[in-house]
């Protein structure tokens, strides 16, 4: 499959390690240009380009940046990426500790990634945004094994939710379907599901223990 991975931090970086292991034909892109990806490409055998080219032809393109630099992004970023590509969102709003005050999240009751399709123009599918980024390194396990971890995965678009759900299936994880994209507040920061360790029943518990109410940490 062609996968395109838009943000080589840690999230960004693993993904691409157990992608390209996995056969999945990966291009990787940041905010600095290729030329500094150079150690991830001759690591992984992931081709290094432009954050404007990481989409060209892909099936699933990730977005794995800082919420704040979401609008900076290239314009008409999918326009040349395959029918139906799916879109994930692993990002985060971190207010007070990176991103600053978005008042379209905060006072128009937007979630994280409905903000986020709204800057990018495209629906997304929230997965992977309370991951830690090691555990996609070392917790992968096969279907049925009694310490496999689920992973909630929010979206509208059933046909990309359910591509996105194979994929990570196929890395090593279950999935829990947790609703649509103005559901997705359930997996934010500080709720019960973001950071959990758990297989699928206590993933479904903890969703259904969130709180709509940002928690004082999370509020600009």
């Amino acid at each position: 499959m062609k996968i395109g991975i838009i943000g080589a931090g840690n999230i960004g970086g693993n993904l691409t390690r157990r992608l390209t292991a996995l056969g999945h034909d990966v291009s990787v892109a940041n905010s600095r240009g290729p030329e500094t990806l150079t150690a991830l490409a001759e690591e992984t055998g992931a081709t290094p380009v432009t954050a404007a080219e990481a989409a060209r032809d892909a099936q699933i393109v990730v977005v794995t940046v800082p919420v704040k630099r979401v609008p900076d992004l290239p314009s008409g970023l999918f326009d040349h990426a395959a029918e139906g590509v799916a879109v994930i969102d692993t990002g985060n709003y971190y207010p007070k500790e990176r991103d600053g005050r978005i008042a379209a999240i905060e006072d128009s009751g937007l979630t994280e990634s409905r903000w986020t399709e709204q800057q990018i123009g495209h629906p997304v599918i929230k997965a992977f945004n309370g991951t830690y980024a090691q555990d996609i390194l070392e917790r992968a396990r096969p279907a049925g094994h009694p310490e496999r971890m689920a992973v909630p995965v929010a979206g509208d678009d059933e046909a990309a939710k359910k591509a996105v759900r194979a994929l990570i299936d196929e890395l090593g994880f279950d999935t829990v379907d947790a609703g649509g994209i103005d559901d997705s507040w359930r997996q934010q920061p500080a709720t019960p599901v973001y950071g959990l360790r758990a297989g699928a029943a206590e993933v479904v518990e903890a969703l259904a223990d969130a709180s709509p109410e940002r928690t004082a940490a999370f509020r600009g």
